[in-house]
């Protein structure tokens, strides 16, 4: 996904392309037919065209619906929750607890928190007019990436444009409002991985200490056979119950999207 918003827009083109690839197709074999004295009647029945442009609705949402779940890792601060909730889950010691599905649906949730106005502005100006007729592919396109782009500039580092900026080999942009999606979407994946190695570094580091006190302590006892984890899991998660942690770890990633 080192860009999906240009592979959405190519997703477009390329379901488009080849409808009118299959109809134009039709369309020669008809006439080739009636060339050949093929009885062919290539009248449409009145309400054809509204038909063909509800199922090229349909293809179009079917496209996005599969593109969805790279857009929202790659476009929103989902990437930066689930990255630091996953770190939380390891310094604590419990590969495997909370499960996969808890994390993602908690993640989720805090990604619609925290993109709630960026949504609302995509809605209102690109996905409403939409599906009222009132703008095109192209022109929803346009209005829905200004909200995304406003929200990534805001989150995303200078070094790390300038860095994607110059693998892409492009030209080096006048302004802001000239950077490509191609270079700011990458750019604003390795800002959002860097924030949450940050925040992840500072969530471990409390469970570390506990882990250096219980191994230091089990060997002054000459307890070398008793594995440390075994009596630091107990109590890093008493530590995590007393300091109420899931209310500090969300409200500090909430904290650092806005």
């Amino acid at each position: 996904m080192s860009s999906l918003v240009p592979t959405r827009r190519g997703g477009w083109r390329l379901v488009l392309l080849g409808v009118l690839g299959v109809l134009s197709s039709c369309c020669a074999f008809a006439a080739q037919a009636a060339g050949q004295g093929v009885g062919v009647d290539l009248r449409l029945p009145p309400g054809t065209g509204a038909e063909t442009a509800l199922a090229l609705r349909v293809v179009v949402g079917l496209t996005l619906l599969a593109l969805l779940p790279s857009v929202l890792v790659c476009l929103t601060s989902f990437l930066r929750i689930i990255i630091v909730l996953s770190i939380l889950r390891q310094a604590i010691g419990m590969p495997e607890t909370p499960p996969n599905t808890v994390l993602i649906g908690l993640a989720l949730f805090l990604t619609l928190f925290t993109m709630s106005p960026v949504l609302q502005r995509v809605n209102t100006d690109a996905v409403q007019p939409y599906l009222d007729g009132k703008l095109t592919h192209q022109a929803a396109f346009e209005q829905a990436s200004g909200p995304l782009r406003g929200h990534m500039l805001k989150h995303t580092r200078e070094q790390d444009l300038a860095l994607t900026i110059e693998l892409s080999k492009a030209e080096r942009p006048a302004t802001v409002d000239d950077v490509g999606l191609l270079q700011l979407i990458p750019a604003y994946m390795l800002s959002e991985l860097r924030a949450a190695f940050q925040i992840g570094f500072v969530v471990f580091l409390p469970f570390l200490l506990i882990d250096l006190i219980v191994s230091s302590i089990l060997m002054a006892l000459g307890m070398m056979m008793m594995p440390p984890v075994t009596v630091a899991l107990p109590l890093k998660l008493l530590m995590f119950i007393l300091v109420d942690g899931w209310s500090l770890i969300l409200r500090a990633l909430v904290g650092s999207l806005h």
